[in-house]
């Protein structure tokens, strides 16, 4: 599978909710590079990460754009991140079901029809003056 088709494939599972498609589709040590914070390594970790992620956030993408290498081994995509902030995250704001819209991107590089990495972009003071912090 090239990446435009992984990359696609995470992207319809993320916004249907299919936590399990959506974790079939990473390669057992997939790196994850968070936004502005560190590095987490392995399927364990990112499922982790989700199940913070959905508990306090609800998020749909849209305007998606994927674009992929000529060899379809890494891609990148650019998107809309519609959003509700469901309960207060460490370190951040306090939630009150504030809603937000925010452009954000990601890097990727596929093996063998899974992620084996993804790096997140989105510019975090731009979501902090949106929910009103």
């Amino acid at each position: 599978m090239r990446a435009k088709d992984t990359i696609q494939a995470y992207y319809d599972a993320f916004n249907r909710q299919d936590m399990a498609a959506f974790l079939d589709l990473l390669d057992d040590n997939v790196i994850h590079d968070i936004n502005q914070g560190g590095r987490q390594v392995g399927k364990a970790a990112f499922a982790t990460f989700m199940d913070h992620m959905n508990n306090c956030y609800r998020e749909r993408l849209t305007d998606i754009v994927i674009m992929e290498n000529a060899d379809g081994s890494r891609g990148a995509a650019e998107f809309v991140v519609n959003g509700e902030y469901l309960k207060t995250d460490e370190g951040l704001p306090e939630a009150n079901g504030q809603t937000y819209v925010l452009p954000a991107g990601a890097f990727f590089e596929i093996r063998n029809g899974k992620v084996a990495r993804i790096s997140n972009t989105y510019n975090l003071n731009d979501w902090i003056a949106q929910v009103g912090a």
